[in-house]
């Protein structure tokens, strides 16, 4: 029995069970306020997708309108090993995946006081995929994750100067884990292939964002919006290949039978916005934050079979995180609107606790961005920004082997390129 728990506490080691690939929660959804890098989201309503930040907004559209949006994510996560890393191989290339992206919001005005809408978006989630013989590719080769929300919406206004909005939030999630077993492990064998072993399941979670806008005075609105955590449960039994060694085969056999839990909680966040009308021309925009990444870190773990039974947690040490973005909108001529701002992010994991299925850290945001009135029944945009994490230190180690991984992720940066049109009838 002592040694069938021995195999069976190495093949967990093996397998990223807590692997969150890119796991940072993002701002922008291809829509005309991600030129304003999050400043002013709750307190500006501008078009339907306001929904997605504060949906006591919606009272503030008339009509109906339709905001249709694309985006496009790509960047530069490059890993260089020092003096301290104790794997061979590669060093695993730009694991970051090119992600496209698209998001549809919706509202409708029922009368002076209320309003609904609907919105399909995706804000939650990157993907990861390293060189196959990259030297940290028995921590993670390449993994996904994606939220996917549909959100119905109703706002009302209590008052001439206050209204409140709620939204229902049904997330689909994605998630998916690829990593090398050494076959050479547990200290037997000369194998100079990798087996591999593969995780990947999807779940619904349900949330609600929720929100409130007053007016402080003629030029001033404050706005106010809560994002509850959203749970994502993912159970589903590992895949195992071209496992050569015989002692981890007979105990992966076991292992790979079983499902596993892999539990993820999306964030809750409380954002705090204004927006001020300056002058004609002029409107300033800020937005402070808070998300609970602290939670998102605690993820179950749980392996049941014939001869042992697991339970337990592992938490990757992750922090609650802050967030200030300052912006502006300066309207250029009756047609053209410019979109400007910059916002920083605090780290969700320090330096020492930094992973490289989810390397993660503070950030900053320069973004930019236009919107041209094409006549009054329609607008297009365009946006960017520039997410910049600087330089990641990374040292990662196994328990039983005392193996590290040690390096440094330079100049880390995200480019998100959005765009799209909203029609108002």
């Amino acid at each position: 029995m002592m040694f069938s728990r021995s195999l069976f506490a190495c093949s967990a080691l093996l397998f990223p069970l807590a692997s969150m690939a890119g796991g940072i929660s993002l701002y922008e959804a291809g829509q005309e306020g991600m030129g304003l890098a999050n400043a002013g989201a709750a307190a500006l309503a501008t078009d339907p997708s306001v929904q997605m930040t504060n949906p006591a907004g919606l009272a503030e559209l008339q009509g109906t309108q339709i905001n249709a949006n694309g985006q496009l994510i790509l960047g530069d996560l490059g890993f260089s090993r020092d003096s301290s890393n104790s794997y061979s191989g590669n060093e695993g290339g730009n694991p970051l995946v090119a992600l496209p992206g698209s998001s549809l919001f919706i509202s409708h005005e029922l009368d002076d006081r209320s309003s609904i809408g609907f919105a399909l978006y995706g804000n939650f989630g990157l993907a990861l995929d390293y060189d196959d013989d990259w030297e940290g590719r028995y921590f993670a080769q390449n993994s996904t994750v994606i939220g996917i929300s549909l959100q119905p919406s109703y706002a009302y206004q209590l008052t001439n100067d206050l209204t409140v909005g709620v939204g229902p939030r049904f997330m689909y999630g994605f998630f998916k884990s690829d990593s090398a077993i050494n076959n050479n492990l547990p200290g037997v064998g000369n194998a100079d292939q990798d087996g591999q072993l593969e995780y990947r399941d999807s779940d619904w979670g349900v949330g609600a964002n929720l929100g409130l806008l007053y007016q402080l005075n003629a030029q001033t609105k404050l706005g106010l919006a809560y994002t509850s955590a959203v749970d994502l449960d993912f159970s589903d039994s590992p895949e195992l290949n071209d496992v050569s060694n015989p002692l981890l085969e007979m105990a992966l056999s076991e292992f790979t039978s079983d499902r596993i839990d892999a539990d993820m909680t999306v964030p809750q966040t409380l954002t705090a916005s204004l927006a001020h009308q300056l002058n004609g021309d002029w409107k300033l925009l800020g937005s402070l934050g808070w998300q609970d990444w602290s939670e998102f870190g605690r993820i179950g773990v749980e392996i049941d079979s014939n001869l042992i039974t697991t339970s337990t947690v592992a938490d990757r040490q992750y922090q609650d995180t802050w967030h200030l973005s300052l912006g502006a909108q300066h309207q250029l001529n009756p047609k053209l609107r410019w979109n400007m701002g910059v916002a920083y992010d605090s780290s969700a994991v320090e330096d020492k606790h930094r992973t490289v299925d989810n390397p993660m850290a503070e950030n900053w945001r320069l973004a930019t961005g236009f919107n041209y009135q094409v006549d009054a029944g329609l607008d297009l945009h365009m946006a960017y920004t520039l997410v910049w994490m600087g330089d990641m230190p990374v040292q990662q180690s196994k328990e039983l082997s005392g193996q590290t991984l040690s390096g440094e992720y330079k100049n880390s940066l995200l480019h998100i390129i959005g765009g799209g049109a909203t029609w108002h009838f």
